[in-house]
């Protein structure tokens, strides 16, 4: 019986480093998983604000024939006059 108890205790300490040995690795891969789709995230999220920045440059930049800019059609004809008739 003593035997018994010994074979089944070696077995039982095996078995429970194995499982400790395989949650170590789930959770370690799980980690490494997060901090590649972190990585390609950040990436994407960086090229996205340089993109936007840049689109907003050529989209919305000033106007290159010298034209009244949009926020220019609110002003009366006086200060439209002081600010470009008067150059």
């Amino acid at each position: 019986m003593r035997l018994i108890k010994i074979v089944l205790t070696v077995i039982a300490i095996v078995f429970g480093t194995m499982a400790a040995f395989w949650l170590l690795g789930v959770v370690w891969s799980l980690f490494g998983y997060a901090f590649w789709l972190g990585l390609l995230a950040a990436v994407g999220y960086g090229g996205y604000k340089l993109f936007t920045r840049a689109e907003q440059k050529y989209v919305t930049g000033p106007s290159a024939r010298g034209e009244i800019e949009d926020r220019d059609f609110s002003l009366s004809w006086e200060e439209y006059g002081r600010k470009y008739l008067n150059k």
